[in-house]
């Protein structure tokens, strides 16, 4: 069984998961990466879109020994059964902003990320596809990737809890949901 690194992109899942690999000894098996190769983008105006149908079948062959799965559509294509645990990067809406607009993300693309960031969606996902028990929720803001590590090894290994995160909380209490949500 794999372990799994997911997260709103911008997170810094590629970047743990390298440092992540080492610790563990495993390869990295990285699911945009494999979308890409098989030709699974459909590029529209404001985003790439996967069919995760047709994703989901090609991940088993690339999983057939464990590794390390990034990507932030891992709940969307591995089943429970083939993931350990679940590592659901987090990080404050506020500071993804500067990193999509570095990454030069349209603005609808920017505040796609940002509400989903905010209400936690990718956690959501991962905790109804793979189940509480396999989840550890990492906060990484204002972390190095040496901090991080260690709260995701020493998550694994049982010495500390993962992190408890509500973005939605802290952006409506400063009165800021019309700049995460278009309504």
């Amino acid at each position: 069984m794999s372990f799994v690194i997911t997260g709103t992109p911008g997170v810094g899942k590629h970047t743990i998961a390298k440092k992540i690999t080492k610790e563990l000894q495993l390869r990295i098996i990285d699911i945009n990466k494999i979308a890409q190769e098989c030709g699974l983008f459909e590029i529209s105006e404001e985003t790439n879109e996967v069919d995760v149908s047709k994703l989901k079948e090609l991940i088993l062959d690339k999983i057939s020994v464990p590794g390390l799965i990034v990507g932030h559509l891992a709940p969307y294509v591995l089943s429970s059964d083939q993931v350990k645990k679940v590592i659901v990067l987090r990080k404050n809406p506020y500071e993804l902003i500067p990193i999509y607009r570095e990454r030069k993300y349209s603005e609808q693309k920017i505040k796609d990320n940002l509400g989903s960031e905010v209400l936690g969606i990718i956690l959501h996902d991962a905790v109804i596809q793979f189940g509480e028990e396999k989840i550890l929720q990492i906060d990484a803001t204002g972390k190095n990737i040496n901090e991080i590590t260690k709260k995701i090894m020493d998550s694994i290994n049982g010495k500390i809890k993962d992190d408890y995160v509500d973005w939605l909380t802290s952006v409506s209490d400063k009165n800021d949901l019309k700049e995460f949500f278009a309504y």
